[in-house]
């Protein structure tokens, strides 16, 4: 291979992809009520993305996070008021600390059931206002329980350091409370407010004041704000987190909406795509059988088949005529072609094709138009290439369209040079250059899309349909191949046809004659 071999890119970007939508599933039209529900849901969460904290839309999801966290943390607070009542029988208490036991339960249950109403409830359902006043309510009841173990006293106990027990396990009360009921403002101030000061006017009413107590009594009291403190800390947090889960439903809901109306985009394109492909296929054959009779008719006349035509410029219109003709029909041809491969529809007649041979066939083709325009084709041609498994008139016509484009715009006096050989990658390629004009960089799109034509080209007037290229893409797209056109401004064009590797036939060593008539030999002999 030589120095200036291309190299073989693992995907053809330019390569035209045959369709494999089926006709009726084009447009799913079962999709609409899913692209509505998702219009729906950007909407609202937009709207609740809009609002600020102290919104009814924050309001009924930190309720609905209160309420989750009350159900979901049931057992805490009762295992806490079964451990102080065994502590305090076993202290010596007596039956208060069971009464206190069951009015603190009750109190707490009622709570309880507030929770798990609003827990099974639509967020969008919950009232807050009303959901808001219940909840305090529940936290004060639950409070008085608390407020009755404060004022609880014990002239019998065991226990030397009785209300020092009791403030701790109050503490402890009021640290889980403040972390339970942190979405939900006011709520420790409701449970605790009473029971704090229940127990400092215990401790200051206390006939036995010890400094001990006073510490205890001023540490419950200045407890009180500083849990306060940390449950705002806490539904800080909380409003936070529900800003963030906002703005990650946002997202998710944009990216479905732009997915739904991308997939719903590309089905309508096509859709469209291939309904210009039918029609082009359509309009392509049912201009073919006219253009045939017109082509034979305006023979006869041009070539004066039943008499001579007396006036010669109806010989000039006739000869006009059939030339018409026929690039019409090439042109229809073209149209058929690109239309079929679109529209994934062209039939490969796969054989195994030597590249070389078919090259070398389409330079003869191309000689004497080369010849007219004092242009010589040169081949490079490496020996010894194996055969491709292909479509020898898919390759043909690629091989011809490239050579066409070539001698079209090759200076006078100039050369066109074609070679064969390998690529990098185990392939097979064509490559035909010319050192003509040149295509500007920007422009070189527009020459491989579909009747595209340069600057260079509707300047020079050069008669082209701005069909070569695509149709040289999309037989190269059906081989799996690729297709790379590079050119510079006054320097010239090359173009690349690529086949790749699973194309190349693998070639079986001969046997050798001498092995063969001695194998033969021995089995007549065995015969």
């Amino acid at each position: 291979m030589t120095e200036n071999d291309p190299a073989e890119p693992p995907n053809p970007a330019m390569a035209l992809q045959p369709s494999t939508t089926v006709d009726k599933n084009i447009v799913d039209r079962t999709k609409a009520r899913r692209n509505s529900d998702v219009a729906r849901a950007v909407r609202r969460t937009r709207d609740r993305l809009s609002e600020q904290a102290g919104s009814p839309v924050y309001d009924r999801e930190l309720l609905k996070l209160h309420a989750q966290a009350v159900w979901n943390t049931a057992l805490a607070i009762p295992l806490m008021v079964l451990v102080v009542s065994l502590t305090g029988f076993a202290a010596g208490v007596g039956i208060d600390i069971a009464i206190w036991g069951a009015v603190t339960l009750i109190c707490y249950g009622w709570l309880l059931l507030i929770a798990r109403k609003v827990a099974r409830t639509d967020t969008p359902d919950i009232e807050p206002e009303k959901v808001k006043r219940a909840f305090l309510l529940g936290h004060f009841t639950s409070g008085l329980g608390w407020a009755y173990f404060a004022w609880l006293g014990c002239a019998d106990c065991q226990v030397d350091q009785f209300p020092v027990l009791k403030a701790v396990a109050l503490l402890l009360v009021m640290a889980a409370t403040a972390i339970i009921s942190s979405a939900l403002r006011g709520a420790l101030i409701a449970t605790f407010a009473v029971p704090v000061a229940a127990s400092a006017a215990f401790f200051a009413l206390s006939p036995v004041w010890e400094p001990v107590d006073a510490i205890m009594a001023t540490l419950l009291v200045a407890s009180l704000p500083f849990f306060t403190y940390v449950a705002g800390h806490l539904y800080s947090s909380s409003v936070m987190l529900l800003s963030f889960r906002a703005e990650k439903d946002m997202l998710i809901a944009e990216l479905e909406t732009a997915k739904a109306m991308s997939d719903e985009a590309r089905r309508r394109a096509e859709e469209a795509n291939l309904a210009k492909s039918r029609f082009l296929a359509t309009m392509s054959h049912e201009l073919r059988t006219p253009l045939n009779a017109i082509l034979g008719f305006s023979e006869v006349m041009a070539g004066e088949v039943l008499g001579p035509l007396e006036n010669p410029t109806y010989r000039e219109y006739a000869g006009d005529i059939h030339a018409s003709g026929k690039h019409l029909l090439h042109l229809i041809n073209e149209i058929l072609d690109l239309s079929r491969i679109e529209a994934g529809r062209y039939q490969l007649n796969e054989e195994p094709v030597t590249l070389e041979h078919v090259v070398e066939e389409c330079c003869h083709l191309m000689e004497l138009k080369a010849r007219n325009k004092d242009i010589r084709i040169v081949q490079q041609f490496e020996p010894g290439l194996p055969r491709l498994f292909a479509d020898e008139r898919s390759l043909r016509q690629i091989a011809l369209n490239l050579l066409s484009n070539a001698v079209k715009f090759a200076p006078s006096g100039s050369e066109v040079r074609v070679r064969v050989g390998w690529t990098a990658g185990g392939g097979q390629y064509v490559s035909v250059k010319d050192n003509g004009p040149g295509i500007p960089e920007e422009e070189i799109p527009v020459v491989l899309s579909a009747f595209g034509q340069g600057s260079i080209a509707i300047k020079s007037a050069e008669e082209g349909t701005g069909l070569g290229l695509p149709i040289v893409q999309g037989l190269l797209a059906l081989h799996g191949g690729a297709f790379k056109l590079t050119s510079r401004l006054r320097e010239g064009t090359e173009a690349v046809a690529i086949f790749p590797p699973q194309r190349v036939m693998e070639e079986l060593p001969p046997v050798p004659q001498a092995r063969h008539a001695a194998n033969a030999g021995g089995y007549r002999r065995s015969a």
